[in-house]
């Protein structure tokens, strides 16, 4: 069943057992009423008749008349009894004592009744005349009444039903357009191929159900566009930069098999081989963190990394690696609050980023000395790599960020092109930005930062 079904049937449910408990509660207090109002006219009755046949000769021929004039007109199934002192019925005749002595003593006690005896009302009262003590009890049927419980009965029953599907129909209506986002949210999803997973469906207005589940689906579809593109670069790219090395070696060894060498060719022919091991180990180990973000952007699990923790870290690993002050720390800013410095990671492919920079800031500097800083308060944490190297032109500062690719200015340095390719996967990962800045001959300062 579909939602917008479903939840129309719920409300209308609902509103149906609402509605009929009021309908009850409605239909039970205007039968009191009704039954109240019999109850008042019955005891109505059984005043007049005392008056007619107690008063009788206490009153006027005119205002007897009138009397009579009312009583005339008998209600529908109408008992009238008089009892005296010995229970024994007066003015009018019973031959079979209508009311048992129970009833009558219980008059007489309680001096006025009333009580149903199956559709007819009773009401009895204790008159005191010259003539004697008497109990009157008058009974009927209130026909009149019954007919507009009957009527009452079918009218709500009529109204429950077209109130229903009212609500049903206006609830489903309701529930239509409500949902209509997400209809247009599935239409968007259904367009979502592995050949297009750069599109993005309508987050809408960002405040609703909806726009959390598009912008859930959004961060599903930049994962799986990332996962992606990792595979078919390491599919790609590394079968040609693995070719590469691995072809330089082949034939420089072939060569140096053809005829004998001297000395030097041999130490030049090794020097040339190992280059291209060391390329070859660069490329292979790129690829290997390349092939780890890959499966972490699947299931990578993520924990607080206290980044002045994880500096330090970094600051002892390269000063045993490199000589001392070679690689220098400043803390610039810290929040006063310890979890502010807390972001959402995995803390080995944060190194794994984190090293790639400094270690393109070493392999590009030539070795000179190379600055971090931290700078972290209430919304924001910054970190800043600066070198001293040859730097980046302009224009191939956007361009260093994709795999295999190398700035026009580096081609005598050894590398693969895969280290920041790696490294801005991986902060994109834990929903960081990754900037250079960097003028040629100047030096490079790339800055990763993470807003909370």
């Amino acid at each position: 069943m579909k939602i917008k079904n479903r939840l129309s049937l719920y409300f209308t449910l609902t509103s149906a057992i609402i509605f009929f408990i009021a309908m009850v509660i409605i239909f039970i207090a205007f039968t009191s009423l009704v039954k109240t109002d019999f109850y008042n006219r019955l005891l109505d009755r059984a005043k007049v008749a005392s008056q007619l046949y107690l008063k009788a000769d206490e009153i006027s021929a005119d205002s007897l008349g009138r009397v009579r004039t009312r009583y005339l007109k008998q209600l529908p199934g109408e008992i009238i009894r008089f009892y005296n002192n010995k229970n024994a019925a007066s003015f009018i005749k019973d031959k079979q004592q209508y009311w048992s002595n129970k009833v009558i003593e219980t008059v007489r006690k309680r001096t006025e009744i009333e009580f149903a005896e199956g559709d007819h009302q009773t009401v009895g009262v204790y008159y005191h005349d010259n003539q004697g003590d008497f109990v009157v009890l008058v009974s009927a049927v209130d026909f009149q009444g019954n007919q507009r419980l009957n009527d009452l009965v079918e009218i709500m029953s009529i109204l429950f039903v077209a109130v229903i599907c009212g609500l049903f129909l206006i609830s489903r209506w309701f529930a239509k357009k409500a949902l209509e986002p997400i209809d247009d949210v599935v239409e968007q999803m259904q367009q979502v191929r592995a050949s297009n997973l750069n599109m993005r469906i309508s987050e809408g207005n960002g405040k609703d159900e909806i726009s959390r589940l598009a912008q859930n689906f959004n961060r599903l579809l930049k994962h799986l566009e990332n996962t992606f593109e990792l595979q078919q670069s390491f599919v790609t790219n590394a079968s040609h930069e693995l070719r590469t090395p691995v072809t330089s070696i082949i034939g420089e060894i072939e060569v140096a098999l053809h005829k004998s060498r001297t000395s030097k060719e041999y130490e030049q022919l090794l020097l040339s081989v190992l280059g291209d091991a060391a390329r070859l180990k660069e490329t292979i180990t790129g690829l290997l963190e390349l092939a780890q973000v890959d499966s972490s952007y699947t299931q990578a699990i993520l924990s607080p990394v206290a980044i002045d923790e994880l500096i330090w870290e970094l600051n002892e690993y390269w000063q045993k690696k490199e000589s001392k002050n070679r690689f220098t720390v400043n803390v610039v800013q810290l929040p006063e609050d310890p979890d502010k410095l807390l972001v959402a990671a995995n803390k080995p492919l944060l190194l794994i980023a984190l090293n790639n920079i400094i270690g393109n800031a070493y392999k590009f500097s030539d070795d000179k000395p190379v600055r971090c800083e931290l700078y972290a308060d209430e919304k924001t944490i910054r970190i800043s790599i600066t070198d001293e190297g040859v730097g980046i032109p302009m224009d191939e500062q956007e361009k260093v960020f994709e795999s295999f690719y190398r700035a026009s200015n580096v081609k005598n340095y050894y590398g693969s092109g895969i280290g920041l390719y790696v490294t801005a996967k991986i902060i994109s990962l834990f929903n960081g930005t990754i900037r250079i800045d960097s003028p040629a001959q100047k030096g490079t300062v790339v800055t990763v930062e993470f807003s909370r």
